[in-house]
């Protein structure tokens, strides 16, 4: 099956399952089409992933609005208020689909597990029973390892939004060149609290790409 029509199936069971709200039954389907719970977790560490890359950049780019607005001379204000305001409304998007990502992760993950400790049970052979029972603790583990670190870069992205939503709001209630002005003030910290997001999030996008990786070479 090609990956275009895999990717096409994908999405239509997705739906299919959102509407009936049965993750079974979500489940079931894709296990038709070749996809295990393991495949499916492959591929929602790798969205996150892709979640995270994009909302770093994102709030990379709402901080260089931010430069830019403080650094102004003049100019509309209130272009320059609307500016920093969309900025700021993108990166809460990007935070949310990050955050709703790292759910599906943790939802996908923990039917994995729940089912793969259901059927250790109906081994005849100890040894492989043995085997399958460390590979599984071997998994956990990494997983554990993995969405600490999703966690960590998901909460970095807090103090960043509290920050920009507090200046957004100040500007909207103070739209004058002294308001904008005093905003500059504030620039360092805000770079600090920024690279610091930056940085767990390229933590956590590479412990994504090292589990991907791990799970694809067990499979």
């Amino acid at each position: 099956m090609t990956t275009f029509i895999r990717a096409g199936l994908v999405g239509a069971l997705l739906a299919a399952s959102t509407l009936a709200g049965c993750a079974s039954t979500y489940y079931g389907a894709m296990e038709q089409i070749g996809f295990e719970k393991r495949d499916l977790l492959v591929q929602r560490v790798t969205d996150a992933a892709v979640s995270q890359e994009n909302a770093k950049v994102e709030f990379a780019n709402a901080l260089e609005a931010f430069r830019a607005v403080v650094d102004i001379d003049g100019g509309d204000l209130e272009a320059t208020y609307d500016t920093l305001s969309d900025a700021y409304e993108r990166s809460e998007d990007k935070a949310d689909k990050v955050r709703a990502r790292i759910r599906d992760v943790k939802g996908v993950a923990r039917d994995l597990f729940r089912e793969w400790d259901s059927e250790l049970k109906t081994y005849s052979d100890p040894g492989l029973r043995r085997a399958s029972a460390e590979q599984k603790a071997a998994t956990e583990a990494r997983y554990d390892t993995l969405v600490t670190k999703m966690d960590k870069a998901a909460a970095s992205m807090d103090p960043v939004l509290a920050v920009f939503h507090d200046r957004v709001l100040f500007l909207k209630h103070n739209l004058n060149a002294r308001a904008i002005a005093s905003l500059g003030t504030e620039t360092a910290d805000l770079e600090s609290d920024v690279a610091d997001l930056i940085a767990e999030m390229e933590r956590s996008i590479a412990e994504a790409d090292a589990f991907i990786a791990d799970m694809r070479a067990g499979s």
